[in-house]
C-alpha cells in the first residue's frame, strides 16, 4: 500500500482550499474559470464551484486510479489534509468488536451529556465499498455526535476488492447486532440503536435495514446520506452530473466492479440495489439526504418516495447548492459545514419523533 501520510504539498493544498472561503463571490467564480453553474434550476455554491475546479485540475483521473490501494491512500491523505480543529465531543475511544470473520475496528463517540443520551448511531462510512476508514470519517461522526446529541459507533468494515460482496454487508449486520446487544456498555439503550451512513455506507444502511427488519431486529431509524441505491436505472441526475463533478458515472462503475465482480451477484439484486426490493413495508423511519449536484441524487429521492409510499416515516432533505461528498468538505466549505450540522439536527428531530 502506498504512503497514506499527508505530504507537505498536500497540506499546503488543504490550506489553500480553506482560504478560498474568504474570497469574494465574484473572485471565486472568476478563479473557477466558468460562469456560475446553474443546472436543473439549481445554483452551485460559488466556493464549491471553485473547489470543484481545483479538484478536477489536481485529479483529472477517476477516484479508483491507478489502483484501489493507491486510491485509498490518496483519499485518506486528501481528507486529512483539509482537516481543521476537531469538533469537540464528550469522549472518543477505540474499540474492537466481533465481525463475521474476525474483529472489526470501531470508534465510539460519546456526546457531552452522554449520561442523558439513550441513542446510538452505528455509522458506515462511504467510499464506494473501496475507500474510507475511521479517520476519513472522523469529523462527520464528530459533527453528528455533537449536533444530534447522540452516541456514534463508526465501523471499519472490510473493503473491496480484497473483500468483495457480501463482506461489507455482513460486517454491517454484525455491527448492528453487536451494538444492539452491547448498547448499555456504550451508555445507550438497546431499543435506541440506529443505523446510518453516506454514499456506499448509505447503500449498506438501506440493505442492512431491510435485512434487519425482516429478521426481527430493526434499527430504530436509518440515516441515508446521498446513498447509492440503484445501480441499474438511468436517471436525470446521472445524465446531468455524471461527468465533471465530484463523483462521475465511471467512478460508480469502477466501485461496483470492485465490489461485485466475480461474486455472482447481479447489479439489480436488492442486496446491491436496494430500490429493487419488492417490499418496503415495515422499514425503520428514515432521513434521506441528497445533494443537488450529485449523480446519485435521483435514486436517493426515489428511495425516499418508495419508503413513504409503503408507509414508512421519511424525512427527505436536499441541499441544492452542494454536490456529492459534502460531509467531507466541512473543513474547507462554509456551506458544507452548515449543511452537515443541519443534517445532524434533522437526525435529532427524526430520533425524537421515534421516542415512545
Amino acid at each position: 500500500m502506498s504512503d497514506a501520510r499527508v505530504r507537505p504539498s498536500e497540506r499546503v493544498q488543504g490550506l489553500t482550499a480553506r482560504a478560498t472561503g474568504r474570497l469574494p463571490v465574484w473572485l471565486q467564480l472568476r478563479l473557477s474559470g466558468r460562469p456560475q453553474i446553474v443546472i436543473d434550476e439549481q445554483t452551485l455554491d460559488p466556493q464549491v464551484q471553485l473547489l470543484l475546479a481545483i479538484h478536477r485540475k489536481r485529479r483529472p483521473y477517476g477516484l479508483c486510479h491507478p489502483s484501489p490501494a493507491e486510491a485509498r491512500a490518496r483519499f485518506r491523505r486528501d481528507t486529512l489534509a483539509t482537516a481543521v480543529t476537531k469538533t469537540s465531543v464528550g469522549a472518543v475511544r477505540e474499540l474492537e468488536i466481533p465481525g463475521v470473520d474476525g474483529c472489526l475496528r470501531a470508534r465510539h463517540y460519546a456526546p457531552p451529556a452522554a449520561d442523558r443520551c439513550p441513542d446510538l448511531l452505528v455509522y458506515l462510512h462511504g467510499g464506494g465499498f473501496v475507500l474510507g476508514d475511521l479517520d476519513t470519517h472522523d469529523e462527520p461522526c464528530r459533527l453528528l455526535c455533537r449536533h444530534a446529541d447522540t452516541h456514534v459507533l463508526s465501523i471499519d468494515y472490510r473493503l473491496a476488492p480484497e473483500h468483495p460482496f457480501p463482506a461489507a454487508l455482513n460486517d454491517a449486520l454484525a455491527a448492528l447486532r453487536w451494538a444492539q446487544g452491547n448498547a448499555a456498555t456504550l451508555g445507550a439503550q438497546r431499543s435506541r440503536v440506529a443505523l446510518g451512513g453516506d454514499s456506499a455506507g448509505g447503500n449498506l444502511t438501506a440493505v442492512a435495514a431491510q435485512f434487519a427488519a425482516r429478521g426481527g431486529y430493526p434499527p430504530v431509524a436509518q440515516l441515508l446520506i446521498y446513498p447509492a441505491i440503484d445501480a441499474m436505472t438511468a436517471t436525470a441526475s446521472k445524465e446531468m452530473f455524471g461527468d465533471g463533478f465530484f463523483l462521475d458515472r465511471q467512478d460508480c462503475d469502477d466501485f461496483l466492479h470492485y465490489y461485485t465482480d466475480g461474486t455472482g451477484v447481479s447489479d439489480d439484486d436488492p442486496r446491491v440495489s436496494p430500490l429493487r426490493a419488492t417490499d418496503f413495508s415495515g422499514l425503520p423511519p428514515a432521513l434521506v439526504v441528497t445533494a443537488g449536484f450529485d449523480v446519485l441524487r435521483d435514486e436517493g429521492e426515489a428511495y425516499a418516495a418508495a419508503l413513504r409510499e409503503a408507509g414508512t416515516i421519511v424525512l427527505p432533505r436536499r441541499f441544492p447548492a452542494l454536490g456529492h461528498g459534502f460531509i467531507h468538505m466541512t473543513g474547507i466549505s462554509h456551506a458544507a459545514h452548515h449543511a452537515t450540522i443541519e443534517v445532524a439536527r434533522d437526525w435529532r428531530a427524526l430520533l425524537d419523533s421515534t421516542s415512545s
